[in-house]
């Protein structure tokens, strides 16, 4: 059962711009080989922090929305704790919107 979910990436300020969109396609392969599907990338920007995270007052937001299998979550959540530059995440399951 296919179920969906967004993912709050906070980057690096410092990556560079080529750098964060290999990033954020490299996320959006991994959700497309895990049976996955992208639904909306939402590319927010550089913001300030409320406080400091690992020395950071600034951070790159990209929100991640997509449908798929649980084990997707457990993948995708693995492959941003190994990479670079990704200093901060929150994956939330988000409520079925026909359940009501």
């Amino acid at each position: 059962m296919s179920q969906t979910y967004e993912t709050l990436v906070l980057l690096s300020p410092e990556l560079a711009e080529e750098n964060r969109k290999t990033l954020i396609d490299n996320l959006s392969a991994i959700v497309d080989r895990e049976g996955g599907k992208v639904n909306v990338v939402d590319d927010w920007g550089i913001r300030t922090l409320a406080y400091p995270v690992q020395k950071q007052t600034r951070g790159y937001y990209v929100r991640l929305e997509y449908a798929g299998p649980g084990p997707l979550v457990a993948e995708l959540e693995r492959n941003i704790r190994i990479t670079d530059g990704i200093f901060k995440f929150v994956t939330v399951r988000l409520s079925d919107t026909t359940a009501a």
